[in-house]
């Protein structure tokens, strides 16, 4: 990292990834262009779940190539009159997959439903009955991850 004085430690990253209200998420295409996506995601210990649709160019790209990057703001505030930024955020890369396991994509389902829907989660399981079978979760194995932060 250039910049070492906005350099953060591991917890703080992952605290940002847990945090925040959405990602970016990197993929690379059959034919090596990159591709970038946003995304809701939840962190269950050092591993990011997400969920999307059964099918689509993000899928395809990842049975291509599971190498992916995730990037995260978790706070921002603009201070013109300094021509800079406060911000808080996190990169990860990792090994991406699908989750094919029952048990797993119902629990990284539910975390991700009580961060995005907190208040709703009585509607949980009538939503999983109706939605499950076009639901696809995967999951993003952490291989390295940092944090940075700029607050003034």
């Amino acid at each position: 990292m250039r910049r070492k004085d906005r350099e953060r430690d591991e917890s703080f990253a992952l605290e940002v990834l847990r945090d925040c209200e959405y990602a970016t998420l990197a993929t690379v295409n059959a034919s090596g262009t990159p591709y970038c996506v946003p995304l809701s995601l939840a962190l269950i210990d050092k591993t990011i779940y997400f969920h999307c649709a059964t099918e689509g160019k993000k899928l395809e790209n990842i049975r291509n190539n599971s190498d992916v990057c995730v990037s995260c703001v978790r706070y921002t505030n603009l201070l013109p009159e300094q021509f800079t930024t406060e911000y808080e955020s996190a990169i990860a890369d990792g090994k991406c997959c699908i989750v094919s396991d029952d048990e797993e994509k119902l629990t990284a389902l539910r975390v991700i439903s009580e961060k995005y829907a907190k208040g709703s989660m009585d509607q949980f399981d009538a939503k999983i009955a109706e939605y499950i079978h076009r639901t696809c979760v995967c999951k993003i194995e952490i291989t390295r991850i940092t944090g940075k932060a700029n607050l003034i």
